[in-house]
Parts: C-alpha cells; structure tokens; sequence
C-alpha cells in the first residue's frame, strides 16, 4: 500500500467570540487542511495550525511549504514508515513544525484506518480512564473575564484557564477575580504567553499566592531559559514551559537547567504525533508531567492530541478545546460535560465533513507526484 495524493485546503473557522491572548487577536482560525489517499483508497485527514509568533509560520507559507516541499516527498511512501518519512522531512527543510505536523497526523489517521485501530492503540494504549478537558478564556477585562468563568463552572466544567500577559498589575487583577468567580474547588490555570518580564512575573506569582493556580505556563520570553529557572527557584508555584520547547533538543536543555515543573506539548509546535511522543519519553524520563496543549484546531487537530494525551500517563493534562470555540467544526467532537469522548472508530474516530471544507476553504491544490 501506497500513499498516491494528497489535497492541501487552506480553509478559515469562524470562531463564536474572539480568541485573545498577549501576543494577538484573532477573529476566525485560519488552518491548514491535507488529505491523504493511498492506492486502495483509505483517506487520513491532518491539519496544520501556524502561528507566527510560535513556529515562526504563517498560514499562506504552511500551504506553499506543504504543496511544494513536503508533501510531494511522500507520495508513492508507505504510510507506515513513519521514521522514514519523518527523515525526508528533517532532510527537505528545517523547521516548519506544524506543516509537517499536518502530515503526520493524517498518516497516523491512515495507519489507524488502515489496521482498523483508534490511534491511541497504535502508539500506547489507553492509560487514561477519561480526559477531562478545561475551559479556556481568552483576555477581557477582570469581571469580565469572571463572569465567563463562572458560566463555565455553571456549565459543568472543573478545571478553568486563563489567559493574561498584557499588564502584570491588571493580570492580577484578572485572577483574584476568576478565583473570586469560582470558588476555591475548580481547578485554575494561568498562561501569559511570554507575556511578562522575570519581574512582573515573580510579582503577579506573589500576589496571586492565595489564588491556588496549578501553575504558571510560559510567564517569559520563549528564549529566556534562565529567567524561567530564576522564577522556578524563587516561587513556591509549578510552572510550565510552552513556546520555549519545540523539540527534543529544546528539553534536553530545559531538564539540564531545572528550568521548568512541567512541560507543554503541542503538535504544532512538535512537528506532529511521532516526534511529540519523543518529547513524551524525554520528559518522562526526567519526571516532568506533560500537557497536550491546544493551538485551537479543529477536531481533526484535537482529536490527533486527544489520541496522544490517552496513550501516555506521562500526559496529565490537556487542553482539546478547539471544537468548543468554533460556531460550525469540520467533524463533531464529543464531549460529556468536560470529559472528551473516545469512538471505536479507526483512525482519529472522527468523520470529516468534506462539503464544510470545501465551503470555507479559500484556496487548495492537488499534489500526485513525488519530487
């Protein structure tokens, strides 16, 4: 069996409020679609979500780099020979984790289908008995940001992340209020998106000591390792590194520096399933608890991580919440209040809605040729 095509859509989900964080504003998720098809033809579905300030890709470059660069290295491949494929990669062009991470999961998608395996059996097994999922807020005003919490705890869910990272003084703010909101028995997680300097952060850290956060994700540049180690060694509070890690050489570094509680991982940012269960192990290794994060996929992307979170115990957390913050997904996601559900169906157990694709797609390409 042989992949033979691949259709690369560059598509735009309109999301039902803005998605607001320190570094931007989005008003729709502009992703990346592929669908690959073997010669006997079962059909898996990627998808890429780039982000500029993360992966240093932008949605127009993904689409070029996967038609010209990419994808055309895996036609006439075997969509088990996921090394191998994973080399042609390394070797065609440095970087561009999430198109490659677009790829890679509709090749997982295929090597489920094709074995009539979910993928979580694929590359683990169930060692979750559920995954239970927060709910994200995007950055608002204090009370605003509060009453949005409170919905969410009304709606049934345990587990609250907020984003902050635009003003330290007005960022305490916003979590004494969300805290307020809640009360003291959901759980409360705080991201600033490398919103902060080494001394706003340890102030907001301070301040916010009888919030009870789980911990504080990414509260400085991505590329300062030694301010995160400083705020580490001086806080009485777990943080997690996210942009800072992109691969394994990234946590090789961190893990030698003691520079971070836990460990952020995301497809996008990995280059995809294969080289995200590297960053599993490693961590693993060092007892650094992961989470999935999210760079609000759709449910093609969700359920990638979703699959990935259920097969490693490593894995403690995750953040698949894209399908809740779309008006209309390309498949359906379910969920039991907070808790993602898992089909027997192969693959990622999801049934893509080729028609929507097609409708919000802006522009898209064939590629049935190898280099």
């Amino acid at each position: 069996m042989k992949i033979k095509k691949v259709e690369v859509f560059a598509a735009r989900l309109l999301l039902k409020e803005p998605f607001v964080i320190s570094y931007v504003h989005l008003d729709d998720m502009p992703t990346i679609f592929v669908r690959v098809e073997t010669d006997e033809g079962t059909v898996g579905w990627g998808e890429a979500v780039p982000d500029q300030n993360v992966t240093g890709e932008t949605w127009e470059s993904t689409y070029h780099v996967i038609k010209h660069e990419l994808a055309p290295l895996i036609i006439n491949e075997d969509p088990f020979a996921i090394d191998y494929i994973h080399q042609k990669f390394s070797h065609k062009i440095n970087g561009v984790p999430s198109a490659k991470a677009a790829l890679d999961i509709a090749i997982y998608d295929l090597m489920g289908k094709i074995t009539g395996q979910p993928v979580y059996q694929l590359i683990g097994g169930k060692a979750h008995k559920e995954l239970q999922v927060p709910r994200v807020i995007s950055i608002k005003d204090p009370q605003e940001m509060a009453e949005d919490a409170r919905s969410f705890v009304e709606a049934g869910f345990r587990n609250i992340k907020m984003k902050v990272g635009t003003n330290a003084d007005i960022d305490i703010e916003r979590i004494k209020a969300v805290r307020n909101a809640i009360g003291n028995t959901i759980q409360l997680r705080v991201d600033a998106n490398q919103g902060w300097n080494r001394i706003e952060a340890l102030k907001v850290i301070r301040e916010t000591s009888e919030c009870h956060v789980d911990w504080y994700e990414q509260p400085v540049k991505a590329h300062d390792i030694r301010a995160l180690k400083e705020i580490r060694s001086v806080a009485n509070h777990k943080v997690m590194i996210d942009e800072g890690v992109h691969n394994i050489y990234d946590l090789v570094n961190v893990i030698e520096m003691r520079a971070a509680d836990m460990l952020n991982i995301k497809l996008m940012k990995s280059g995809g399933i294969y080289p995200a269960l590297a960053l599993a192990s490693l961590a693993e290794a060092a007892d650094m608890p992961c989470q999935v994060g999210s760079m609000v996929e759709s449910a093609i992307g969700t359920m990638a991580g979703a699959h990935l979170a259920m097969s490693k115990n490593i894995i403690q957390t995750n953040e698949m919440v894209g399908p809740l913050m779309f008006i209309k997904d390309v498949a359906k996601v379910h969920y039991n209040r907070d808790v993602i559900q898992f089909s027997n169906n192969p693959g990622l157990g999801i049934d893509v809605d080729e028609a929507y694709v097609n409708e919000i797609t802006r522009f898209s390409c064939e590629i049935n040729k190898p280099v």
